[in-house]
């Protein structure tokens, strides 16, 4: 299987107007990796993932990804670690906040967002 290039920049952008999951990789049995985006004061709601680790990437804009209570900012080209079995939550502070998340592969994501 030859290697994937994404231009994650441009691919947040041309999502302007869409909120959630804008791109995930299908190229690999072993890693997800989901290009997700909100619009200012939304995101995903808390929850505890019990499955796997999960590495946050700033794309665009800026926002915060929340681990067991503390806030930690993200923007492009930061990097965030959140281990299995935190609470977690992410929100945008920017009309165009978009991350990366990878982790080991599982079932479907349920991303939903927050009002």
């Amino acid at each position: 299987m030859p290697a994937l290039w994404m231009n994650l920049e441009a691919a947040a952008a041309s999502a302007e107007m869409q909120e959630g999951t804008v791109w995930t990789l299908e190229a690999s049995r072993d890693l997800n990796a989901n290009l997700v985006r909100f619009g200012a004061g939304r995101g995903v709601e808390e929850h505890v993932n019990d499955e796997v680790d999960v590495l946050f990437m700033g794309v665009s804009g800026s926002g915060f990804v929340k681990s067991d209570g503390e806030e930690h900012p993200l923007i492009a080209g930061k990097l965030i670690f959140v281990p299995k079995g935190a609470q977690r939550s992410t929100q945008s502070t920017s009309e165009d906040f978009a991350y990366l998340t990878v982790h080991v592969r599982r079932g479907p994501l349920r991303v939903s967002r927050t009002t």
